[in-house]
């Protein structure tokens, strides 16, 4: 049941007001007036309203009686029920003859204020419950295993499904955090309404992630994850008012497929913007290679398979280097591709690649070669 507070009081006073003219004072369960078209009896006792509440019937009050009562005025005064409970009392102000005919719409006016209240805050609180779900989830710990698998039960999750989880990031540099925030909450209501299935969370500022689930025993299930990625920017275009990138996680089943999937949708957004810059959209299944070896980040083995790059970076063309090998990578080695892109001659590629492979000690034609220098290109930032 919804409590009846100042903010509800006020708006079934404004709202009850432009149907009817006359006063109208909303009071709470111990008859104090909460909201008034007179500002001025705000705070005072209603005693029309007590002996309304104690008595669970319209009290009419005239101008006889009225004397009778301390403070009080002629008037209808009618309890409000919320969920089957007494929430409080309202009050026509005038003689009763003139305002009783309106008695009953009030109140039902009023209690209908007050259950969709009720309502906007439970799914308020529901959503609440789904985004908190969504975002222990995504930063899944082993210890939480059985919190988590109870939760999901509850929400009538499958954690045996597979799970694939988008992360939408708004671009900075457009608009202020407070309009990225509003921004974000405005589109969680329209993807929810649009995407019942789908659980959203916000993650950040400017960043929210999708989880959607999957049946593993689907037909056509390899190809359904990247049709997804389409239909969901699709949709997103149609309803954001801000620049975004929307970036694809791995599919991934269990309890803990959730933040595998969110791990490499993250990776995939990062990798995506640095590869493709004014790329919209990024999917870890495009970039799978890339997003694997980002794992390997850290430690003595990450600075061996960076000293190819390093050992470039110390020439004083380094930089331009450095651009041909990313040409020749991202056209697949294709010389004549290569060389059209650099807007140079063949020659000149086949002399600067001599050069790549003299300064980091590789022979290009070798495979393992070749993806030692790969590697070291993914894991060395310019």
């Amino acid at each position: 049941m919804h409590s009846l507070d100042t903010a509800l009081a006020r708006d079934i006073v404004t709202r009850t007001m432009q149907i009817i003219p006359f006063n109208v004072n909303v009071m709470d369960v111990n008859g104090v007036i909460l909201a008034s078209g007179q500002p001025e009896r705000i705070g005072e006792v209603h005693a029309g309203a007590l002996l309304a509440l104690a008595r669970k019937v319209t009290v009419e009050i005239d101008a006889a009686s009225a004397p009778g009562l301390h403070g009080a005025q002629p008037g209808i005064n009618l309890p409000l029920s919320a969920d089957g409970q007494l929430c409080g009392a309202i009050d026509l102000s005038g003689e009763p003859g003139q305002v009783r005919q309106f008695g009953e719409l009030v109140r039902l006016s009023a209690e209908m204020i007050l259950e969709q209240a009720a309502l906007t805050q439970e799914l308020q609180g529901n959503a609440r419950y789904r985004e908190a779900f969504v975002l222990n989830l995504i930063r899944y710990e082993a210890g939480a295993r059985t919190e988590l698998e109870g939760w999901a039960r509850r929400l009538g999750f499958g954690v045996e499904r597979v799970h694939v989880a988008f992360l939408l990031e708004l671009l900075p540099g457009h608009e202020d955090a407070g309009r990225s925030l509003v921004e974000l909450q405005r589109l969680q209501m329209r993807l929810q309404a649009r995407r019942e299935e789908a659980l959203t969370a916000t993650v950040g500022p400017g960043e929210m992630v999708l989880l959607e689930s999957m049946d593993p025993g689907r037909k056509g299930l390899e190809g359904l994850p990247q049709r997804r990625l389409q239909a969901l920017s699709n949709v997103i275009r149609e309803e954001c008012a801000l620049p975004f990138t929307l970036s694809m996680g791995i599919a991934h089943s269990g309890i803990e497929g959730a933040a595998v999937s969110y791990g490499s949708a993250r990776t995939a957004a990062r990798l995506g913007r640095a590869r493709l810059p004014g790329q919209q959209t990024f999917s870890y299944y495009e970039l799978a290679l890339p997003v694997l070896l980002a794992s390997l980040g850290s430690g003595w083995q990450a600075t061996e398979l960076r000293q190819p790059m390093a050992r470039l970076a110390q020439d004083r063309s380094g930089a331009m280097l450095r651009l041909t090998l990313d040409t020749w990578f991202a056209r697949d080695e294709n010389l004549a591709a290569t060389a059209a892109a650099l807007g140079i001659h063949r020659n000149t590629l086949d002399y600067r690649l001599r050069r790549i492979g003299e300064l980091t000690g590789l022979v290009l034609a070798r495979s393992e070669d070749k993806l030692l220098l790969y590697v070291s290109a993914l894991l060395s930032p310019h």
